[in-house]
């Protein structure tokens, strides 16, 4: 049985052109996901500003675990369910990222790519913005925003109220279309950043 995760991979993306021509032959973007059954309840959530994690209802376990799998990575048992995390992380270590070719990163640089721990318990990997690199310590307190599929810049709040105006979206609701422009009734698609809390 595979886990059934699929992580980020190139997603291509189009605009139109004026008229109705055929579009244009897509750039690949690589940090849009690349959805599954499995993995669409997470990311229909993070979509909505709410960020997901899996737990363990074994009886002894009750481990949280953030990549989403379909059985615990501690005790092995399928007995797990989503959970909604609080958003809340401290920031275990980080790297910035000067030089990144893969679209769109090369205009994201220079950027934060981090590992945080979840008040939940588990480590992931992300993002954190709107925080200069001076300002970066361990242990940190950060929370979760999210970064639509067309937002470059520092992503939405996810309904924290401290806001940002980078984003396109405030991660409330439900919302159509990817932001790419592509494919109007495709769900949109949201990643987890972090940012100061």
């Amino acid at each position: 049985m595979g886990s059934g995760w699929s992580g980020v991979r190139p997603k291509a993306t189009s605009p139109s052109k004026p008229g109705g021509a055929a579009p244009r032959p897509a750039a690949p973007r690589y940090d849009l996901p690349d959805t599954d059954a499995f993995s669409r309840v997470y990311w229909d959530a993070a979509a909505q500003g709410r960020l997901l994690l899996r737990r363990c209802r074994a009886d002894g376990c009750g481990a949280a675990h953030h990549y989403p799998r379909e059985f615990c990575p501690r005790c092995w048992s399928e007995d797990v369910e989503w959970e909604e995390a609080s958003g809340r992380a401290t920031l275990y270590t980080w790297s910035v990222v000067h030089r990144n070719d893969l679209p769109p990163f090369g205009e994201r640089v220079p950027y934060v790519a981090a590992v945080v721990d979840l008040a939940e318990g588990p480590r992931m990997m992300t993002e954190v913005v709107d925080c200069p690199e001076a300002d970066l310590r361990i242990g940190m307190p950060l929370r979760v925003r999210f970064r639509t599929g067309a937002d470059t810049g520092a992503g939405t709040d996810a309904g924290t109220g401290a806001g940002t105006d980078a984003g396109t979206w405030r991660g409330t609701g439900t919302r159509r279309g990817t932001g790419t422009g592509t494919d109007p009734a495709a769900p949109t698609l949201a990643v987890p950043i972090f940012g100061p809390a």
